[in-house]
């Protein structure tokens, strides 16, 4: 079974036997009241599917009075009636943007499109077997209206999937990150202090921020990593940790880069939001006087460039050179892999999920 190409080179190809469905949040009695409505502390599926298929495209919206509500809203999926989830993250962490914000972006998996970013979509694939199920959980004080489309698939019955990686997306959040550095040094005109600290070294990545940690066979296709710079320090610069991702639990990683700026692939400290389709900066809050001050959002996906694992990948990056920084880290991460999966750690409570005011 072909699950079909997304560029235009595959629109030609004739696929006998796929059925294009939608689930959606249409008024059932006929009314434009086109929304869900969860009250506070309810869950409910918003997608049941029992035979063979794949979703394309979610699109949704929302409405609530609890400022926190995409922090604090839960998105869960469940492949081929698995117990365990294969997505949990905040909802508005699984559309690309962490801070409980929204910013028009857009990316080639993901994309908040306008007004002010509040129109969520997501793009990757998402293929099953003998069925699928979504789940919304609504832990903000107040009532959600929720308005969703999920565009999928159906296959002849019998179709097999076995070559398909599962979706799975999972949310951290580390705050604050262990700095070692002092925050009350200064050490801008001590140059043999700079060059001190900028020769510690970090030969085993212990104590770097965890993007992803899987096991089991599959590919990592890439993240968004939001960081709060609420501690003022010198040089508290965070684009110079850089990525170490060890795959099928090597002692050093096969893949190591030079900075989380340079991971993200952007250069020179940047200041300008910006997004394209496998990376992007779409969140600065920087002043002036302290230029790396408060929120930002960078994601790099590897569309292109999947990173493949047989039994097991460790996803991390420094908090700045060697784990220097103090801050607040967050991330979302996605892969494909063949079930089961190692369950993910229990979500974290409300008081933990909200953003730093």
């Amino acid at each position: 079974m072909v699950l079909g190409m997304s560029t235009l080179a595959g629109l030609p190809l004739l696929r006998p036997g796929v059925k294009r469905r939608r689930l959606s949040s249409y008024d059932r009695a006929g009314g434009n009241s086109d929304w869900w409505e969860f009250e506070p502390g309810q869950a409910r599926d918003i997608a049941t599917i029992s035979e063979p298929g794949c979703i394309k495209h979610i699109w949704s919206t929302l409405w609530s009075d609890d400022k926190y509500t995409l922090r604090k809203v839960l998105l869960r999926m469940y492949w081929d009636g698995e117990d365990t989830p294969s997505v949990e993250t905040p909802l508005g962490d699984f559309f690309g943007m962490g801070h409980s914000m929204t910013r028009n972006f857009v990316s080639l998996p993901l994309q908040m499109s306008p007004e002010n970013g509040r129109s969520f979509n997501c793009w990757f694939p998402m293929p099953f077997e003998t069925g699928a199920r979504i789940e919304i959980v609504n832990e903000a004080s107040a009532k959600l209206n929720f308005y969703f489309y999920i565009d999928y698939e159906v296959y002849p019955g019998g179709t097999s999937l076995a070559d398909y990686g599962r979706f799975h997306a999972q949310w951290r959040r580390v705050n604050p990150t262990p700095g070692w550095q002092d925050p009350g040094e200064r050490w801008e005109d001590n140059r043999d202090r700079m060059r001190e600290v900028w020769r510690t070294p970090n030969t085993t990545g212990d104590g770097n921020y965890v993007i992803l940690e899987a096991e089991g066979r599959g590919h990592y296709v890439g993240c968004h990593l939001d960081i709060d710079c609420f501690s003022r320090q010198s040089n508290d610069w965070y684009g110079e940790g850089d990525d170490m991702i060890f795959v099928d639990g090597e002692p050093w990683p096969g893949i190591h880069g030079t900075g989380t700026e340079d991971y993200f692939n952007t250069a020179f400290c940047p200041t300008q939001e910006y997004s394209a389709p496998y990376h992007g900066l779409i969140l600065y809050q920087g002043t002036e006087d302290w230029r790396w001050r408060g929120k930002n959002t960078l994601y790099r996906y590897h569309i292109e460039d999947p990173i493949f694992f047989e039994k097991s990948i460790k996803v991390t990056i420094e908090h700045g050179h060697a784990n220097k920084l103090t801050n607040d880290y967050a991330s979302t991460a996605y892969w494909y892999q063949a079930e089961p999966h190692k369950p993910f750690p229990a979500m974290l409570p409300i008081a933990e999920r909200l953003p730093r005011l």
